[in-house]
């Protein structure tokens, strides 16, 4: 249910950011290309604010949730912690973004004529499936983080966690520049993976053995 509910806020956010780009883009000139470029990257950057609020008023309403569970049950206690909740939200999010991002891609690659194809590299395809698989390997590490910055009332792990989207959504604006958008994606996966493990009740140390392969 938790997963299921949050994927369908990440779809709500998703369609009031492309209406407000669609009207945008409808009230300007489409021959100034400058423009439609800004309004481009105005549409991403609202669009990922967009899903920060909406993650936001989800956490509020687990939050109401597990208020009410506890009420409701028997030793005061909630049968699920908000770690568990921000996991399974943080992994509707992801596969919901994800979903969408390889729908788009499988429609165009059915033609008639066919991205990536002498235009673009032929390496379109296989580089946006890189790029939709870390994004949702973030979104899940990012609902750990915005959570436990929510619970805890740590501002600067909300902004970290706000700052990285905008980050990652920007440097798909390299592309075809491939490894300005891939390579800086994972080096960030891999330091919020880090972070949301020890943010998780995870050590340290633990970690440390788990990079250099020791058991």
């Amino acid at each position: 249910i938790t997963l299921s509910c949050r994927a369908f806020f990440w779809l709500v956010s998703l369609l009031l950011s492309s209406l407000i780009w669609f009207i945008a883009v409808k009230a300007s000139d489409p021959r100034d290309e400058p423009l439609q470029k800004g309004l481009l990257i105005f549409g991403v950057m609202f669009s990922v604010l967009l899903q920060e609020a909406f993650r936001f008023l989800y956490y509020k309403l687990l939050r109401k949730a597990i208020e009410g569970l506890v009420a409701l049950s028997e030793d005061g206690c909630s049968p699920i912690s908000i770690q568990q909740m921000a996991y399974v939200a943080g992994v509707g999010f992801g596969l919901m973004s994800g979903a969408f991002s390889m729908i788009n891609l499988l429609a165009d690659s059915l033609g008639p004529g066919t991205v990536g194809i002498h235009g673009d590299s032929q390496l379109y395809f296989l580089t946006s499936a890189f790029m939709t698989m870390v994004l949702i390997f973030l979104h899940t590490f990012w609902g750990i983080l915005f959570f436990h910055g929510c619970e805890y009332r740590r501002w600067w792990e909300i902004t970290a966690v706000v700052v990285m989207h905008l980050a990652v959504s920007g440097s798909t604006f390299c592309n075809p520049l491939y490894v300005g958008s891939l390579v800086p994606s994972y080096l960030l996966m891999a330091a919020a993976a880090a972070w949301a493990y020890l943010l998780s009740g995870g050590s340290a140390q633990n970690l440390r053995r788990f990079l250099l392969c020791k058991s």
